[in-house]
């Protein structure tokens, strides 16, 4: 046992020395990776960039002397390419509490356009007065940024003035542009179609005018595209029909017209479609019906898109969630086919020329939770249940309709609708019925009962009664009296 311990004690100090050694060469490997040179340009490039955008004052070099390593800064991402740390992500504005924080005199330098690995530059909430300090997006340099960038955004500023360049063609890498929620102006530039690359293209939120550019018929891989919330007018490019892998299309809130496209139909992948607030005529599409994949249809606020809202096979349409067609001029009775949208959550119909009775399948809906239907001329008894009122709520709207009631009796009190009235056939009738009751009570009572049709109780056995001899004598004295 001794010559053990003796031998492990010998031990010891060896395997303590080969610890030692491997923890110091591990260590070493680790701070030569954590140190990888950042090339000089490069690094003065972004030094640069953040000044302009920050102010002289900032002193990169002493803040951040190793920016892809041990002293990051906030909103900028490195990547190693050959051996060298490169930016590839620069996030200008407050996303994160020490973030880049633009000054107010700010500019775009000419070293934002050296950093040849950038693939990521968004800028939210940096350009803020548009009064003090408007500021442009560069219209030139972007070709060197053409190989690699493949995200732009700009979002939330309004001090973000002017016309998007017409030289963003050159990014033929970029796969999203973001113009969201700025102050820009101008039309929509054709060469935007040579972004055949975009899977996201959003200009919504600006003031933008002019027609929609035919532009769409290269860009296949576009999932989003958002136009939503400027001036835009004219009609409908025939070319969003060769959009068949987009998900979502927003033209919602603009000044656009004319018939809503057949050739939307082909758009078999889109989930969500928002019209609403423009000026379409013409119709629901019937192609409509072919747009199986459909979970949100709103087309609500176009007034002057009329037609009658049986032309669609509803029933075809078994992804919707949400269907808002409120103010948009539909005419006809409500189609029982929508009983058959099982997923559908909310629908709205309100402010339309709708007629006829409304239909009872209505609440066998499983998922709906909103329903509304007022501003029409709807007629009848609404005939749902109270679980199903209970179920809905103030989510149920039927108000000015003036000839659609609820039944009196069998609703409770709290779950009236508003805004709709008793059913008043229903309320005539139950009285009718009181009074026949009553007449037939009467004439089955005795005559000491009278008093319950109106006549004192006196009438029958006080004065009235014991003077009934002397009345009959005076009648007869005066008949013989005349004669």
């Amino acid at each position: 046992m001794n010559n053990i311990m003796k031998r492990i004690n010998a031990i010891s100090p060896a395997i303590s020395v080969i610890f030692i050694l491997s923890l110091g060469a591990w260590c070493h490997g680790q701070v030569e990776l954590d140190v990888a040179p950042m090339e000089k340009t490069e690094q003065e490039a972004l030094y640069s960039t953040i000044q302009g955008f920050i102010g002289n004052s900032w002193n990169g070099s002493d803040l951040y002397p190793d920016p892809c390593g041990w002293t990051p800064i906030q909103g900028v991402s490195c990547d190693l390419f050959n051996g060298f740390w490169y930016v590839t992500v620069l996030n200008v504005g407050p996303i994160h509490d020490n973030s880049i924080i633009c000054s107010q005199n700010l500019e775009f330098r000419q070293q934002l356009f050296e950093l040849k690995y950038l693939k990521s530059l968004s800028f939210f909430k940096c350009f803020q007065s548009q009064k003090r300090f408007p500021i442009t997006i560069p219209t030139e340099n972007w070709e060197k940024l053409a190989g690699t960038l493949e995200l732009l955004e700009f979002r939330s500023n309004p001090g973000l003035i002017g016309n998007i360049p017409s030289s963003f063609s050159v990014l033929k890498n970029l796969q999203s542009l973001v113009l969201l929620d700025n102050s820009l102006t101008g039309e929509i530039p054709p060469s935007i179609g040579n972004l055949i690359k975009l899977k996201r293209l959003v200009l919504a939120e600006n003031y933008f005018i002019g027609c929609i550019p035919d532009i769409f018929g290269g860009m296949s891989e576009l999932l989003i595209l958002d136009l939503s919330r400027n001036l835009l007018s004219g009609t409908l490019p025939l070319s969003l029909g060769s959009l068949t892998s987009v998900l979502k299309l927003d033209l919602s809130h603009n000044l656009l017209q004319g018939n809503v496209l057949n050739e939307l139909s082909n758009l078999k992948n889109l989930t969500l479609m928002d019209l609403r607030d423009n000026k379409f005529s013409g119709g629901l599409a019937l192609n409509f019906q072919e747009m199986y994949s459909l979970e949100e249809m709103i087309l609500s606020n176009n007034p002057l898109l009329g037609g009658d809202i049986r032309t669609l096979k509803w029933e075809n349409l078994q992804n919707l969630v949400i269907l808002e067609l409120s103010n948009i001029g539909l005419k006809g009775e409500i189609p029982e086919s929508l009983s058959e949208l099982k997923r559908l959550r909310f629908l709205g119909l309100s402010d339309n020329y709708l007629t006829g009775n409304l239909s009872p399948k209505l609440e066998t809906l499983p998922c709906l939770n909103a329903l509304y239907l007022s501003g029409n001329n709807l007629t009848g008894e609404i005939k749902f249940s109270n679980e199903f009122y209970g179920k809905m709520g103030r989510r149920f709207g039927a108000w000015n309709n003036p000839n659609l009631c609820y039944q009196v009796g069998v609703m409770s009190k709290s779950l009236v609708p508003f805004g709709v009235r008793p059913c008043q056939q229903e309320v005539n009738l139950l009285q009718s019925n009181k009074k026949t009751e009553l007449i037939h009570v009467h004439m089955n009572q005795p005559f000491n009962s009278i008093p319950s049709i109106g006549f004192s109780s006196y009438a029958t056995n006080g004065f009235w009664w014991s003077s009934l001899p002397k009345i009959i004598m005076m009648g007869l004295f005066l008949v013989c009296y005349i004669i």
